[in-house]
């Protein structure tokens, strides 16, 4: 359930962020007339997005075992490909989110064109709808309680919209740069988890045949219905006995992103700080040199 719940909350508030901030831009420029416009396009993206989710479920049951093993292995890659594609994006946009969208908002209006503001709310909720599809739907087949699962993207959407909601009314104020790299944190482990959770799909598929050893016996620790095995098989992908195949998939992923999900960059404008002080410091001799000759 807290996979999900993570997903839904993390991929619902990036999506609420940006439609709030469309809408309060638009309010702020007294552009009323189109936010109606803005609704439909959410609409619709949410609509394409369930669609896009039941179409890839029902092919999923209508497939013989052996090709439900490969679309499930492809699932999760495209799952676990999306989910580093946010991380990486989200960790460079965080801070600078709501300016960055006021630009693109301001230059749309400039042109006089409101469908480009409306494009965008459409855009940023089919993307990220169509990542949670994804991500959800490979989450649900390792899941061995799906209706938990659900309720627990459901409640992390229905959170998202609230704090979303909140915020456009500026009732609420959230670090996004630390809210992102806590969500971040989870996600990597949810994300290593689909990807060691591939490489046993892809061995019944047929694609993967190498490094079938045991890696480690965690049967001890990791008791079926037990809290251990809820925390550790279905967030972590973490199997009780685990190939070497499966072990070495989780640690080279999650190790280097949750590196870099964890290690705070180093702010630009500071560089370019410094580099502006040893240009004026070289110049200024010359500067003051001129006086006297």
């Amino acid at each position: 359930m807290l996979p999900t719940f993570v997903i839904g909350l993390r991929e619902g508030l990036e999506a609420a962020l940006i439609v709030g901030i469309i809408a309060a831009f638009l309010l702020q420029e007294n552009r009323r007339d189109a936010l109606k416009g803005m609704w439909i396009g959410v609409g619709l993206a949410i609509a394409l997005c369930l669609g896009a989710a039941i179409a890839l479920r029902l092919a999923s049951e209508q497939l013989p075992q052996r090709e439900q093993e490969q679309l499930e292995t492809i699932i999760g890659l495209v799952a676990v490909g999306m989910v580093t594609w946010m991380i990486v994006w989200m960790r460079g946009h965080a801070a600078n989110l709501k300016g960055a969208l006021h630009e693109q908002a301001g230059a749309a209006l400039a042109t006089g064109s409101t469908a480009a503001l409306v494009f965008m709310a459409f855009l940023a909720v089919l993307r990220e709808g169509l990542e949670t599809a994804v991500f959800l739907l490979a989450v649900f087949q390792d899941s061995d309680n799906p209706g938990l699962s659900g309720t627990g993207a459901a409640l992390g959407v229905l959170v998202a919209v609230i704090l979303g909601y909140a915020l456009y009314r500026g009732g609420v104020r959230i670090n996004l740069a630390k809210f992102f790299k806590f969500t971040g944190v989870i996600l990597v482990l949810v994300a290593a988890g689909l990807l060691s959770t591939a490489v046993h799909t892809a061995h019944e598929a047929g694609w993967w045949n190498i490094m079938l050893g045991q890696a480690v016996d965690l049967s001890w620790l990791i008791k079926p219905g037990s809290v251990q095995s809820a925390l550790a098989t279905a967030m972590l992908g973490i199997q009780p006995k685990p190939t070497i195949g499966e072990a070495l998939v989780w640690l080279l992923y999650a190790v280097p992103m949750l590196a870099y999900v964890l290690i705070t960059p180093k702010p630009k404008t500071k560089r370019i700080a410094e580099t502006s002080a040893v240009d004026s410091a070289s110049t200024s001799p010359s500067v003051a040199a001129t006086p006297g000759t």
